[in-house]
Parts: structure tokens; C-alpha cells; sequence
């Protein structure tokens, strides 16, 4: 093995550590929308459970982005995780267009990206947190 290969080993892992919830989480959003009644926490609207959603995604995608939870969130890394959590959520809306019972709403995109906002903001907050206490 070479010192080229050895050096990548790591770096896959570490990558797929890092993007292997984005990814799962992603394919959970896809599954619920595939239902033609998703279920949704009592109480709530589908605007909310979409901002609630998408923040988790948001907040998975910011701590990819950065290089894993803890680390200080740029400002590069925050806006690419906004832009690929939002950039989901219209690929998510046109899945809706073919299943049964379902329509594409662009206030549910509103609230997708909403929640990429939320969940990348979380996310900034606590490496901000943490490294404030590492002082």
C-alpha cells in the first residue's frame, strides 16, 4: 500500500462519518413523503413539522459541512448546508408531485429552508458554545 492510499483511508472513513447521517436522514424525509398520509406530531401543522424536520437535516448537514460537531461553523460551511438542506427540499416537493394524495406547496419549501436555517444556526451556536468553554 503506498503513502497516498494509506492517507486516503482515513479521510473515507472520516467522510462517511461525517455524511452517512445527511444521508440516512434525507432518506427518512424521502420515505415519509412517499406516504400519501405521512404522520406528524399531534398538535402540529405541516408547515411546522417541515420546519421541524428540515432543522434536523439542517443541523446534521451544518455539522458535515464544518468538519464535524463541535468545530466552529463558518460562514462558508453554514451557507452550503443551507443551500444543499434547501436545494433537498425542492427535490422533495417535486417527489410529491407522484404520490397519490399529495401536491407540491412552495410554503412548504418556505418552511423546509426555514428549517436548514434553524438547524444551521443550532448548529454554529454550539461550536461557538464550545469554544468559548475551551477558553
Amino acid at each position: 500500500m503506498s503513502a497516498g492510499t494509506a492517507r486516503s483511508a482515513p479521510s473515507r472513513g472520516r467522510a462517511l462519518w461525517l455524511w452517512t447521517p445527511v444521508l440516512a436522514y434525507m432518506a427518512a424525509i424521502f420515505y415519509v413523503q412517499s406516504l400519501s398520509n405521512p404522520p406528524s406530531p399531534p398538535g402540529l401543522n405541516d408547515k411546522f413539522s417541515h420546519l421541524l424536520g428540515y432543522a434536523g437535516l439542517g443541523l446534521v448537514a451544518a455539522r458535515a459541512c464544518a468538519g464535524g460537531l463541535g468545530r466552529r461553523v463558518s460562514l462558508a460551511s453554514a451557507l452550503t448546508a443551507v443551500a444543499l438542506v434547501s436545494a433537498y427540499g425542492i427535490t422533495d416537493e417535486i417527489h410529491q408531485m407522484f404520490v397519490p394524495l399529495r401536491a407540491v406547496e412552495l410554503l412548504d419549501w418556505y418552511a423546509d429552508t426555514a428549517g436548514a436555517l434553524a438547524g444551521t444556526a443550532a448548529c454554529m451556536g454550539w461550536g461557538i458554545l464550545v469554544h468559548s468553554r475551551a477558553r
